[in-house]
């Protein structure tokens, strides 16, 4: 590592697009878009849940079970596996190569808002938006609106002919595509008649239930036909509404929570002539000289899987010790994965912060390094094994190899550590008074590595930290 900060921009790139990785060395913005590009090409699915079939055969099939006794104990492996996929999920995002495709997944998790008690179902559904999280939108989008999951939450299993039940053709105008007030209610309707006959079988597979669906002409979005749910999506993307939408969002997501259309704007024309190639789209933002000024105006709150996942990243890709400790912080910071509050997902932003849980957020740091104990307790969800969460979760420690991140620093002297660590650990620098005690707490340390450590812990305990 050179003996000089990491140039500002390369980091800005890393913390929005990266989950805040630091670079090992400083490149061109071009060439680093490049790589996390290259770098996430490739995509592997989490293979979790275990067969239905599986699943009885590891059961004690000799003992005789009530029907009853038999549903709980479903209800209990589909918890338990959607745990595991939890946690599998966060490692790949703090150890895994292909860190651009996590994050993007991330935001799609948001986008596409589901919740389903089915393990199997949440499995397909995550390896839906991973695998398509930096290609084509409009792929993206039938694909997850046909996955059994997002049919279940949204209650299209029941949409049927002379019976229509809206609530799945609604959220995708409204959440998915065009927006609110881009809609009619007649479209509403009429789209829901499309979509009649999308479901799913008993193996848990899209089905298209033709003896369900309405045949007969439907009027959407001043088009007039037989439609089915495809239709439809097409349709949808045929509207330049749909790419500003999307846009929009992704713009408030990576870029500032305060908009400028002009620019939304001519990003979201791009988009749709690229027929909504995602990854395009990102391109565009990472390459733009606009993305890299005034970034101080343009902070982003941390969400509460970005923040863990970007001191597990920052220090090596650390590791918990334990699943059971991820799952407690998500649970005291109101971000748990595959459990959005809502069909419109995680409201984000500032939303992300109260008074509690901005004092477990500065507390986190030296929770996760092991040298001090929560002090905020989790939420109370309905979950019987929240106990054994939270028990665990009080000694949420993951293993930094300190020695490792420490020798980062081997040419940086003694004087220029404290700048130069908070150089690359904040977007934002704090007042000088903050840093100077900073300094005085840990001047007398003469272990240059717990040094390190300590200063470490400091700058990522700080308000700043909270920030992108």
């Amino acid at each position: 590592m050179k003996d000089a900060v990491i140039n500002n921009s390369l980091l800005h790139l890393y913390r929005r697009a990266g989950f805040g990785s630091i670079p090992e060395k400083d490149i061109s913005i071009k060439k680093a878009v490049s790589r996390l590009f290259q770098e996430s090409e490739t995509f592997a699915p989490i293979k979790i849940v275990r067969s239905e079939s599986e699943k009885t055969e590891m059961s004690d099939v000799m003992i005789p079970v009530s029907a009853v006794d038999m549903r709980k104990d479903r209800m209990r492996k589909n918890r338990e596996e959607i745990r595991d996929l939890n946690a599998t999920w966060m490692s790949k995002m703090a150890q895994g190569e292909n860190v651009l495709r996590e994050q993007m997944s991330l935001f799609w998790h948001g986008h596409f808002a589901c919740r389903s008690a089915d393990s199997a179902a949440v499995e397909s559904y995550l390896n839906t938006i991973r695998k398509n999280a930096l290609g084509n939108f409009g792929t993206l989008l039938l694909e997850v609106s046909k996955e059994p999951a997002m049919l279940q939450f949204l209650n299209n299993q029941q949409n049927r002919k002379n019976k229509p039940n809206e609530n799945f053709a609604r959220e995708v105008m409204e959440l998915f595509t065009l927006g609110r007030g881009n809609y009619t209610e007649m479209d509403v309707k009429e789209g829901a008649r499309a979509f009649t006959g999308w479901g799913f079988d008993g193996k848990g597979e899209f089905q298209f239930r033709e003896n369900l669906h309405d045949n007969k002409t439907k009027k959407f979005l001043g088009k007039e036909g037989d439609f089915r749910g495809e239709d439809i999506i097409k349709i949808l993307l045929e509207q330049k509404q749909t790419a500003r939408f999307v846009t929009g969002k992704i713009y408030r997501s990576f870029v500032s929570e305060v908009p400028d259309n002009q620019r939304i704007n001519a990003l979201a024309e791009g988009f749709y002539k690229s027929n909504y190639d995602i990854s395009q789209l990102m391109r565009t933002i990472f390459s733009a000289d606009w993305y890299y000024e005034n970034v101080s105006k343009a902070m982003l709150i941390k969400s509460p899987v970005e923040l863990v996942v970007g001191i597990q990243r920052t220090l090596g890709g650390a590791e918990f010790a334990d699943k059971e400790h991820v799952l407690y912080i998500q649970k005291v910071l109101g971000q748990v994965l595959f459990y959005p509050p809502n069909v419109a997902g995680w409201p984000g932003g500032r939303n992300w912060i109260d008074s509690s849980s901005l004092l477990f957020r500065m507390q986190l740091p030296y929770l996760m390094a092991g040298v001090a104990t929560p002090k905020v307790k989790a939420k109370e969800s309905g979950d019987v094994n929240d106990q054994t969460v939270k028990k665990k979760g009080e000694n949420a420690k993951i293993k930094v190899d300190w020695s490792k991140w420490a020798s980062r620093f081997g040419k940086i002297s003694d004087e220029k550590l404290l700048p130069f660590l908070s150089a690359e650990l904040l977007a934002v620098q704090p007042k000088p008074s903050v840093m100077t005690l900073i300094s005085d707490k840990n001047k007398d340390i003469p272990d240059r590595t717990e040094r390190i450590r300590r200063l470490t812990l400091s700058i990522m305990s700080l308000p700043e930290y909270q920030i992108s």
